[in-house]
């Protein structure tokens, strides 16, 4: 009977030893829930190019890209991403000292993938973390420029289309600023100046229109700037949405 009594104790700890998992696993652990968080900073339905995939990847707290894969989020399988995560964990039992891993992950971004989706692990590329540059900035659009250059047309008269081509043309714009130029049905032209957008985010956009005693220049609020709401199209130019309430 004493023999069994002393046995009790060492059974406990055999088992509780056997469900009592490493610092290292639970490390590893640490580093793939940060893997799977970037996964779901990373996951949109915008179109992205694999590097501005990598910038935003990289500007995450604790996330290395060590490789980008694919051309974009819309062509393909997407774009696969190479992150490199950190974990770290502390169990008294085998250790005497906290342990950190660095572990690598890939994150699929792409439509088709979850917002929950979880990495898969792969092994670590050889050198150093990839770095990107700050993301080029659209080219700003002329507002005072502009409404110097327009025509003024008196009350009575006609605005002549030519000339306020002629007054873009004299502003040398910007090659990625996109220009339409309109007449309208009661003697005024329109104006609009625009730069590419996503189609998710509020597009940047300038409208202008040229009418008999009055040369308006504007900006569309952000609500009618937005995809699908017709803020930046040169019929907004010619006949002014009424203001968001």
């Amino acid at each position: 009977m004493r023999r069994l009594l002393l046995l009790g104790p060492l059974l406990v700890l055999t088992v509780g030893c056997g469900v009592v998992r490493s610092s290292e696993g639970e490390a590893t652990d640490m580093a793939r829930d940060a893997a799977r968080e970037a996964g779901r900073l990373l996951h949109s339905q915008r179109p992205r190019t694999a590097e501005e995939v990598g910038r935003s990847a990289s500007g995450i707290d604790g996330v290395e890209v060590m490789r980008l894969t694919g051309t974009s989020t819309h062509e393909g399988d997407g774009v696969d991403v190479v992150v490199r995560t950190e974990g770290s964990a502390y169990n008294g039992w085998f250790d005497l000292d906290e342990i950190t891993v660095r572990r690598c992950f890939s994150v699929r971004v792409s439509p088709s993938s979850e917002w929950d989706e979880e990495p898969s692990d792969v092994s670590c590329p050889d050198g150093l973390p990839l770095t990107f540059g700050p993301a080029p900035e659209p080219p700003p659009l002329p507002y005072e420029q502009l409404r110097a250059k327009l025509p003024r047309v008196p009350e009575g008269g006609r605005a002549d289309e030519a000339e306020v081509r002629r007054a873009l043309t004299a502003l040398d714009l910007h090659p990625e600023i996109r220009t339409e130029v309109r007449t309208g049905e009661r003697g005024s032209v329109g104006v609009l100046l625009s730069v590419r957008g996503n189609g998710f985010d509020p597009q940047d956009c300038l409208l202008a229109r040229v009418a008999p005693g009055a040369t308006e220049v504007w900006v569309p609020s952000r609500v009618q700037r937005m995809p699908g709401e017709g803020g930046c199209t040169i019929a907004n130019a010619l006949d002014p949405l009424p203001a968001p309430h």
